[in-house]
């Protein structure tokens, strides 16, 4: 079975019957604050994807990093691509830890690969894993921060976990795509030994460029190796590459962004906070909040033109940013409406009670 995501507004605007230039689309947790684009090179139309562009160094540059990364078609590419990539690092498959709560394409990798009859096998924890998981798996995947808990550990939490880890040779892989607004609690830096370490790293989010599907693989030259070969040449475009290359390059913009970003979370928290009675937690690029009837108040904001993401486990709806202040007052108007008939079957249920 497919993993569900947000976006696909066109399919959901003609689920509820309307124009899909009425809604407004928060339910991917992209930064609706775009890096603004400009004039791409003929060359990069014309002649094939290189990789001698610079974009490998601009990424090590910018991440911190002490290697140059695999440019892969969005972090996506690599979560489908690891658990090959391990089997073939360990000459078997192994036990591999995942959060309970995550991103679920994770999950569906290494729960669907298969390699002559045999299988990773998952155990599952929460927050981050237990010493007795540790001491038997052979790879542990953390989201950080996760998607869509938006619970950051500590890169000195981490940083005991890749020990641990590296003592047995396990593998420590590390989503970071919603980590830019906090770039100082990367596993990444400059005197980092990747050995027994994968880093997964996106600009999908935090530079609004989705659409340009371009993600980086931090690791040691060997996982590298092993998923430049699996992946094969030319996975990202000549544009793709160039753009990108300008994203991350671009300090100025980057500074800038980040304080946007983080102005616009802390108005969507308090919108949130006053429209819905939900525990709420989330990163500067989203906001989910917790509700017994997620299912009902994301069917209710679809009506009303709102699409969010509605968690796995139907207990919560992500939030991402609003882009402009026309987008604001239709979440605010909307928000109001579903407070209003929640509180309505609230005092009825209160009522029924006494």
């Amino acid at each position: 079975m497919a993993v569900k995501h947000g976006g696909n507004l066109l399919a959901m605007a003609g689920k509820y019957g309307s124009d899909p230039a009425e809604w407004i689309d928060l339910s991917t947790g992209v930064s609706p604050f775009t890096y603004p684009v400009g004039d791409i090179p003929l060359a990069a139309w014309n002649q094939l994807p290189q990789e001698n562009d610079g974009l490998e160094q601009a990424a090590a540059n910018y991440y911190n990093a002490s290697v140059e990364p695999v440019v892969v078609a969005g972090s996506q590419a690599a979560i489908k691509a690891l658990p090959e990539v391990m089997t073939e690092k360990l000459g078997r498959t192994g036990t591999v830890a995942l959060p309970s709560v995550g991103y679920k394409e994770h999950q569906h990798a290494w729960g669907n690969y298969r390699k002559d009859g045999c299988c990773w096998q998952i155990e599952f924890y929460d927050g981050l894993p237990s010493k007795e998981q540790v001491a038997t798996c052979d790879v542990v995947l953390v989201i950080n921060p996760n998607n869509p808990t938006g619970k950051l550990s500590r890169k000195e939490e981490l940083t005991d976990l890749y020990v641990d880890l590296a003592k047995r040779k396990a593998t420590l892989i590390i989503d970071e795509a919603f980590i830019d607004c906090t770039p100082n609690e990367s596993m990444l830096s400059p005197n980092k030994d990747m050995g027994n370490l994968v880093v997964l790293r996106s600009v999908g989010k935090f530079f609004g460029l989705a659409g340009a599907r371009v993600g980086f693989v931090f690791a040691e030259q060997a996982i590298k190796d092993s998923l430049s070969n699996l992946i094969g040449p030319w996975t990202v475009t000549g544009p793709s590459r160039s753009v990108v290359k300008q994203a991350l390059s671009d300090s100025a913009w980057q500074s800038s962004a980040r304080v946007l970003i983080h102005n616009n979370s802390i108005r969507l928290s308090r919108l949130i906070a006053e429209r819905l009675t939900a525990r709420t937690s989330g990163t500067d690029l989203f906001i989910t909040a917790f509700l017994y009837d997620a299912t009902f108040c994301y069917d209710f904001l679809c009506r009303e033109k709102v699409l969010t993401r509605l968690c796995d486990e139907k207990n919560a709806l992500r939030f991402g940013l609003p882009a402009d202040e026309k987008q604001w007052q239709h979440l605010a108007v909307a928000l109001e409406k579903l407070a209003e008939i929640r509180n309505m079957s609230a005092n009825k249920e209160l009522v029924h009670v006494k």
